[in-house]
Formats: structure tokens, sequence, C-alpha cells
């Protein structure tokens, strides 16, 4: 089962889904969870299996076992959802949404990376992949290398969105720092163009990294939540 967090409230229920290697503890989620608290919104964060809390171990996970478990949260609470996903969580929120169209009210992208093992390996890494199955990078968000296995760039391969018309109908909002050295902000532009949608809105962030963590970028992001939230709430 996964280790998961809701706030109960009132709906849409907000869900937010971790970047790579990251879990339900960062700073944007927890930021977001004292939003919900303080206005009575629905609130649901958790970690994909093999992440933070969750039981596996995360090298035999891949990118469809962890859409399959943004699809089990939306799933597991009642009405409609506005999905909050932050870089391959981004992409995963795609997924989901293109999994349960009818449960969407709105997508939120902070520095969404769709489709991200296509372009994030350069030619040595990809040898390294074939050879060995596995790759380990220095990570400058933790002491500890960020690993990749060949299994997840595949399923990576096989849920690609961005060549082609992204068949998602709901309003997407899409934040992206322009100095975000891991997922270049123009990716956020393609997106917007792909989508089918024709509520979509780029905020971009002229010193805002790839995390978007400063106190700044977390009151942008909580705007840019309440902005798709019914008037009513």
């Amino acid at each position: 089962m996964l280790a998961k967090h809701l706030v109960p409230g009132r709906a849409p229920t907000v869900i937010f889904l971790p970047g790579y290697a990251s879990d339900m503890t960062g700073s944007k989620a927890l930021a977001l969870e004292g939003w919900a608290r303080e206005r009575g919104q629905a609130f649901l964060r958790f970690d994909y299996r093999g992440c933070g809390a969750s039981p596996g171990r995360f090298e035999d996970q891949t990118l469809a076992d962890w859409r399959d478990d943004a699809i089990a949260m939306i799933d597991a609470v009642d009405g409609p959802v506005v999905l909050v996903g932050s870089s391959m969580g981004g992409w995963l929120m795609l997924l989901a949404a293109l999994a349960r169209p009818d449960r969407i009210a709105a997508l939120v992208g902070i520095a969404a990376a769709p489709d991200f093992t296509d372009w994030g390996f350069d030619a040595a890494d990809r040898e390294a992949l074939v050879r060995n199955g596995r790759l380990q990078r220095p990570s400058p968000y933790s002491d500890a290398p960020t690993l990749y296995t060949r299994a997840l760039v595949e399923s990576g391969a096989a849920l690609r969105l961005l060549g082609g018309d992204i068949a998602i109908e709901a309003p997407v909002r899409l934040i992206h720092g322009q100095r975000d050295p891991d997922v270049p902000w123009q990716h956020s532009l393609t997106l917007a163009e792909r989508l089918r949608s024709a509520d979509v809105q780029v905020t971009l962030i002229k010193h805002g990294d790839h995390r978007l963590s400063r106190p700044e970028d977390i009151r942008q992001i909580i705007a840019t939540v309440e902005g798709v939230l019914p008037v009513s709430c």
C-alpha cells in the first residue's frame, strides 16, 4: 500500500505528484498542505512505490508503475481532482489525466518534464544504460547519486506525449523557471502547444530554478492552484 497523507476538505481534492527520486515531504508538497488546511481544501500527498515511505525498491520501478500509482490516488478519493505535478510528476499528471479524464478539474505543472527519458540523456548515458542496465549521476539535490535504469527509459519511450496532440480538455497551468538547468523552460511552451485544451497558460519565472522552492516561487504556485479552483471554494 502506498504511503499517503490526506487532508479532508472541500472538493476538488488537490493531489501533489512529486518529481523523480523525490517524495511527499518536499517543501512544495508541505507548503500546499499547509495552505489547504488553512482554507479547508481537500489535499493529498503521497509517495510512489519505491520512494519515500512506500514499499518496494526504487530501481525496480518504471514510469508505467508510477503512472499507475498516480491513477490509484485519483481513484482513492471522491469527486473531481486538481493534479499538481512537479518535474517528472508533471509527466505523470498528464498520463493520469488521460486515464481519468472525467475526474480532472484542472492540472498545474511545475517545471513539467514529459518525455524526459527521450531528451534527458546523451549518447554516453544511453550507451551505459544499454551496457549496464543502469546509470548513476551526481545529484545537485542530494549527497547520493541519482539512479536511472534501462527499464525506466524503455517504459518512458512507450509513454511519450510530445509527438502529437495531447487529448486533455481541462484547464492547464504551467509554471517554469527560466534558470532551470534540468528541464529547459521551452519545454513548457512545447507542451502548451500540444495540449488540446483551449485554457492553457504558461507562467515563466525569470530567476526561477528547477525546484521553484523559494518563498516567492511557493507563493506563485499556491496562487496558481487557487486560480483554477471553483470560485465558490
